[in-house]
């Protein structure tokens, strides 16, 4: 299902970027403000030199956002000359040398794109299935948390973008980010710990639903080359056989096709601790535990159930909303 697998959201969005001069005294374009604007957002501390700048991504400010990017498109990739067999190309005279049509963009557009937790709440359990409504839902939740956490960042950045002119509130926002909204299948992350079940074809029921008319057909049809004119055994004329099992063989066969397609349009199931406060506090319980482990080398047993028990009642590994790691960061303090 474009958009939704896993339990998260793929959101990707194209604002398209105004195409004049920024007018009164600067001198710059509008694409050329956004890559300032982009320039100044600090990225995550996700390294032992970002830690040192201090400060974070404002991505961190929610507990939805696993991955987030923004960039300018210019244009679409060039990927060469559409290839042709020579010998069609010299007899329906198409000559190598004459330059084939290229796509191209109208204008240059900022990309958003988010890997997010599908829930309208913080902290509610990820979604095995999303209604297009639903997802729909979602997006605009978390527009209006981003708005809610990140408001002047975001107005730095899409101030020069077409159509964003009017929106004051989360709502405005969401509505703005929706209709620059476009579907994608490309799923940037992945956790589980268990490969799930996946949707398999039950490709010998299919075979099998398929080739029993297909081979009614066939029967039918040598038989009324060879002049028979009944089916053996049923009695049904060779040529009305042969239509009613041309009939059925081709819905058999759509029917196949159709269900193959819906099974593969099926989203996975989200892993047991796939939402992003597991994940922060799966880190989080790494590196306490790594550190345990060392500091408790060579204790006795009576005094390691000790220690383990207060390890238990100091970082309270199920409980997701703390002590954790916060977002954007290699680890907590």
């Amino acid at each position: 299902m474009p958009d939704f697998d896993s339990g998260h959201i793929f959101l990707t969005t194209f604002a398209p970027i105004r195409d004049s001069g920024s007018g009164g005294h600067k001198h710059t374009s509008f694409t050329q403000d956004v890559r300032i604007a982009l320039a100044k957002l600090p990225t995550a501390l996700q390294s032992p030199a970002t830690e040192k700048i201090g400060v974070n991504s404002p991505f961190a400010r929610n507990t939805r956002t696993h991955l987030a990017r923004m960039f300018v498109l210019n244009d679409v990739v060039y990927n060469g000359r559409v290839g042709k067999n020579a010998l069609a190309a010299s007899v329906t005279g198409d000559d190598p040398a004459t330059i084939q049509e290229v796509d191209r963009l109208n204008t240059s557009y900022l990309v958003f794109c988010a890997d997010i937790d599908a829930v309208e709440q913080d902290g509610a359990p990820l979604p095995t299935e999303l209604t297009p409504e639903a997802q729909k839902r979602v997006r605009a939740s978390y527009a209006r948390k981003l708005w809610d956490t990140m408001e002047d960042e975001l107005r730095d950045v899409y101030v020069n973008c077409v159509g964003f002119d009017g929106v004051e509130t989360g709502d405005d926002f969401a509505a703005y980010l929706e209709r620059c909204h476009v579907e994608t299948t490309m799923p940037f992350h992945d956790y589980y710990l268990k490969m799930p079940t996946f949707n398999r074809l039950p490709v010998k029921g299919l075979l099998i639903g398929v080739g029993i008319p297909l081979v009614f057909t066939l029967l039918a049809l040598l038989l009324r080359v060879m002049g028979v004119g009944e089916m053996p055994v049923i009695g049904m004329n060779t040529l009305l056989a042969l239509i009613l099992g041309a009939i059925v063989t081709g819905g058999a066969l759509y029917g196949a096709v159709r269900y193959a397609i819906s099974n593969g349009e099926k989203p996975l199931p989200p892993g047991e601790y796939d939402d992003l406060p597991s994940v922060l506090k799966a880190l989080y319980m790494q590196r306490r535990f790594s550190d345990f482990v060392v500091d408790t080398q060579g204790a006795s047993d009576a005094d390691l159930h000790k220690a383990f028990g207060a390890f238990v009642d100091q970082h309270k590994p199920g409980d997701r909303s703390g002590p954790t790691q916060g977002p954007g960061v290699i680890g907590a303090p």
